[in-house]
C-alpha cells in the first residue's frame, strides 16, 4: 500500500532554495476592519514556513487582495502575481490559511494545482502541508477546493433566498426614484417636498400633452424649469440637487413602474463575462421576480403607465428594429413606418419639407448609418411621386371583384383555422387525460414505497407541464387567429369598394385614415433609388409587385419655363422685339416658371439660356442692312437714311427696344428715293 510522505520528507532542498509566498485575503473591507483575528492568523503562517526551514528573507507576503472576493481571478492582482511567480518556478511553497483564501472557484483552484505540480511547488494551509505531485495530496486538495466553492454557493443561496422571499412579498427595500421616500414605518410614500411632487406631476402632464419624451424635455428647457435628483455618492451623498431635465431622466421616469404605484424587483439580470467583469441586461416583464400593483401611492394610474410605454415604443421610429412600425399619424406620407431601405434593410424614417404657399413635400429617409456611425444617410427619396404610385395601385386594386375574391380567400382561411383549432383542442384534451391518469396512479401507490411514489410523482409533474404548455399554446393561437367576418360586414366592404376612388381622392379624407387603408392591404414597401425609384410592394396576402417610378424634377427644374412657351418665343422673335414678345405672351395668358408675368428682360434671359438667335441675327440672315451699309450703297449720309426711315420712304425693321433698326436692301440699281433737293449732302470742310 502506498504511504503518504511525512512533512519532513516533502520539504526538500530544491524547495528551500526558492521563495515561500504567504497569501493573505479577506472578502470585504468590513471583514478586514472588524475580523482582525483572521488577518493575524494568516500572517502567522510565516512562522510555519520558518519552522520548515525557509529563511525569513525568502518569505514574501502578498496582501494586496484585501477586500476582494475569491469567486474570480479578475481584479485580484496579488493572486495573479502569485500564479506568475509559481509558473516561472520561483516559488517553493504557497501558504494560505485555508483553500477559500486562495480561490473559491474550482477552475482557478485546479489551475493553481496544475502549475504547482508542474513546478514542484508545495502548498501549506492551517491543517497541513501538501505536495501536488502526490496523488493523495492532490485528491485531498481538489476536494477542499470543491468544498470551498460549495460553501460560497450555499452562503450566496441563503442570502439570495432571503432577498427573493422579501421581494416577492414587496418588503425588500430598494433604492427609490426621485419623488418617493420611506417613512418611519418603512412604507413607501410620496416625497413630502411639494415642489418635487409638483415637478413630477408637471412632467407627466407635459408628456400627456406632447406625446413625446424629447418634446417634454424641450418644454422644460423652454420654460427654464429645473428637475430634482438625489445624489447617491460623493461628499454630498443624500443631498437634493436641481438641474435641467435630461432625455435619459425623462425616459427613466416614464418607464419606471414605481410612479404608477407598483413595487417591482428583478427587472435586470447580471452576467459574468470572460474577463471577470459583470454586465447587466433587462428581461421581459413576465420574467420579473416580483411585480405588485397598487403597492404604494403613485403619480399616475397603471393604465396611463401602460399607455405611456406604448407611446414611447411607437415614437421610437429612428432607433427601432426592422419589425417595428409606427401608428398612422396626421402627416401626408402614406408609407409612414412601412418603407424599408433597399440598400441596408432598415426601416426608413420620414421628413417633411415645408414650401411656399403651404405646400408640404414628404421625404423618405434612411438615417440609421448617420445615427449609429456618423456616416452619410443611406438613401434620400422624394416621397410625393412614391405616394402617388401607391395611391394608383390602391385605386386599381380595391375593386368589388378583388374584394370578393379576398373575402372568399378569407372564408377558406377561416375554415382551415377552425380545423386547426379542433386539432389543438384535441391535443389539450389528450394532455389533460394523460395528466389525470398519472394523478390516479400516484394517488393509488403506497405512500411508504417512496421509490415508486417519487417516480410516479415526477411523471405526474411532467404530464402537468405538458398540459400547461398545450393549454397556453391553444390560447395563444386562438388570439392570433383571424376572427370570422360577419355577413353584414362583408356586404359593407363590397359597397365601400364601389366608391373607393371617390373616397380616396376626396380632400376631406384625413391622411390618418388613408394610412389605415394602406395598411389593410400592404405589408411594406422596399425602396431603392437609382436612375429611377424602384418600389417592391409586398401585399398582405403574400403577392408582390415591382414599380419603376421616374424621379421627380429637381428644385431648379420646377422654375423652368414651359417648352411650349419657349417655342413661341422662338417664333415671335422672327417678327418682334423682346418687349413686344413679352407683351404678346402676357396677352395670351402665359406665365413664367415661377408664375410671374413676362417682361423684356426675362424674355431676353430665356433667349440666351436656350441659345435662340437674336432678332438682329435673324434679320441679318434675311439680308437686312445696317444704316451705314444703306448710306454707303446710296452714297448719302446716315442721317439721310434715318430721315427717310422716319418719313416712311425706306422700310426698316427694329431689332431691339431702343428702336435700332436694320433696313431693306434698296436694290442693285440703287437710286435716291427723293429729289436731290431734299437729299442731305455731307460737304467737306
Amino acid at each position: 500500500m502506498m504511504k503518504t510522505p511525512s512533512v519532513n520528507q516533502k520539504v526538500k532542498a530544491t524547495h528551500l532554495k526558492r521563495q515561500a509566498y504567504c497569501y493573505v485575503r479577506q472578502s470585504t473591507m468590513k471583514q478586514v476592519v472588524e475580523n482582525t483575528e483572521s488577518t493575524k492568523r494568516q500572517y502567522a503562517l510565516r512562522e510555519r514556513a520558518i519552522a520548515l526551514g525557509w529563511p525569513i528573507i525568502q518569505i514574501i507576503t502578498i496582501d494586496s487582495d484585501q477586500g476582494e472576493t475569491a469567486a474570480s481571478i479578475a481584479d485580484r492582482e496579488g493572486f495573479q502575481k502569485l500564479m506568475t511567480e509559481v509558473s516561472l518556478g520561483r516559488v517553493g511553497l504557497v501558504m494560505g490559511l485555508e483553500v477559500s483564501r486562495l480561490a473559491r472557484n474550482s477552475a482557478d483552484w485546479v489551475r493553481l494545482l496544475e502549475i504547482c505540480a508542474i513546478t514542484n511547488t508545495l502548498i501549506l494551509d492551517e491543517e497541513g502541508l501538501y505536495d501536488p505531485t502526490n496523488f493523495n495530496d492532490r485528491l485531498l486538495l481538489n476536494m477542499k477546493g470543491t468544498f470551498s466553492e460549495v460553501e460560497l454557493h450555499i452562503l450566496k443561496s441563503r442570502l439570495r433566498g432571503g432577498v427573493l422571499n422579501k421581494a416577492r412579498r414587496g418588503e425588500f427595500r430598494t433604492r427609490l426614484p426621485i419623488g418617493f421616500v420611506y417613512n418611519q414605518d418603512g412604507k413607501v410614500t410620496m416625497d413630502p417636498d411639494k415642489q418635487i411632487q409638483q415637478t413630477i406631476y408637471l412632467l407627466f402632464d407635459v408628456f400627456r400633452r406632447t406625446g413625446a419624451a424629447f418634446a417634454t424635455v424641450k418644454a422644460f428647457w423652454k420654460d427654464d424649469i429645473k428637475f430634482p435628483h438625489r445624489l447617491y455618492n460623493g461628499p454630498n451623498k443624500g443631498m437634493l440637487e436641481w438641474s435641467k431635465l435630461t432625455y435619459g431622466q425623462t425616459q427613466s421616469i416614464l418607464k419606471n413602474p414605481r410612479y404608477a404605484g407598483a413595487y417591482y424587483y428583478g427587472q435586470q439580470r447580471s452576467r459574468r463575462n470572460v474577463d471577470g467583469s459583470i454586465s447587466f441586461f433587462k428581461v421581459p416583464r413576465d420574467e420579473w421576480i416580483s411585480l405588485i400593483r397598487d403597492a404604494h401611492p403613485g403619480y399616475i394610474s397603471w393604465e396611463e403607465y401602460e399607455e405611456n410605454l406604448q407611446r414611447i415604443k411607437d415614437n421610437a421610429i429612428a432607433y427601432n428594429n426592422i419589425n417595428r412600425k409606427t401608428p398612422p399619424r396626421e402627416g401626408p406620407c402614406l408609407l409612414q413606418g412601412m418603407a424599408i431601405c433597399g440598400k441596408c434593410g432598415q426601416r426608413m424614417t420620414i421628413r417633411y419639407k415645408y414650401r411656399k404657399q403651404g405646400r408640404i413635400d414628404p421625404v423618405y429617409l434612411c438615417q440609421r448609418s448617420r445615427i449609429e456611425k456618423g456616416a452619410e444617410n443611406c438613401q434620400y427619396i422624394p416621397g410625393a411621386c412614391v405616394d402617388k404610385a401607391i395611391s394608383d395601385i390602391l385605386i386599381e386594386t380595391v375593386t368589388p371583384l378583388t374584394l370578393e375574391v379576398a373575402l372568399e380567400v378569407q372564408r377558406e382561411l377561416e375554415s382551415r383555422i377552425n380545423e386547426a383549432d379542433k386539432l389543438r383542442k384535441q391535443q389539450v384534451e389528450r394532455a389533460e387525460y394523460e395528466a389525470n391518469i398519472a394523478r390516479r396512479r400516484f394517488m393509488q401507490v403506497d405512500p411508504d414505497n417512496r421509490l415508486v411514489a417519487d417516480t410516479l410523482e415526477a411523471e405526474w409533474n411532467e404530464k402537468l407541464t405538458q398540459l400547461s404548455e398545450a393549454q397556453e399554446n391553444y390560447e395563444k393561437q386562438r388570439v392570433a387567429d383571424t376572427s370570422k367576418l360577419e355577413k353584414e360586414k362583408q356586404d359593407k366592404i363590397l359597397d365601400i369598394a364601389k366608391d373607393f376612388p371617390k373616397i380616396w381622392k376626396n380632400p376631406q379624407t384625413p391622411f390618418r385614415e388613408k394610412k389605415r387603408m394602406v395598411r389593410l392591404l400592404i405589408e411594406d414597401v422596399t425602396l431603392i433609388k437609382g436612375d429611377k425609384i424602384t418600389a417592391h410592394v409586398r401585399f398582405k396576402g403574400g403577392a408582390n409587385k415591382t414599380l419603376k417610378i421616374p424621379l421627380p424634377p429637381k428644385g431648379w427644374q420646377h422654375s423652368l419655363t414651359d417648352p411650349a412657351v419657349v417655342k413661341q418665343i422662338d417664333e415671335l422673335l422672327n417678327n418682334y422685339t423682346l418687349k413686344e414678345v413679352a407683351a404678346i405672351l402676357n396677352e395670351r395668358g402665359y406665365k413664367t416658371g415661377t408664375g410671374r408675368t413676362f417682361d423684356s428682360k426675362f424674355v431676353g434671359s430665356i433667349r440666351a439660356n436656350y441659345g435662340l438667335k437674336t432678332r438682329y441675327a435673324r434679320l441679318r440672315n434675311e439680308g437686312k442692312l445696317t444704316v451705314k451699309e444703306v448710306a454707303d450703297l446710296l452714297k448719302v449720309s446716315t442721317g439721310t437714311v434715318i430721315n427717310w426711315k422716319n418719313k416712311g420712304l425706306i422700310k426698316a425693321y427694329p431689332f431691339n427696344d431702343k428702336n435700332s433698326c436694320l433696313y431693306e436692301h434698296p436694290g442693285i440699281e440703287s437710286k435716291h428715293p427723293m429729289p436731290k433737293s431734299e437729299v442731305i449732302q455731307v460737304c467737306p470742310d
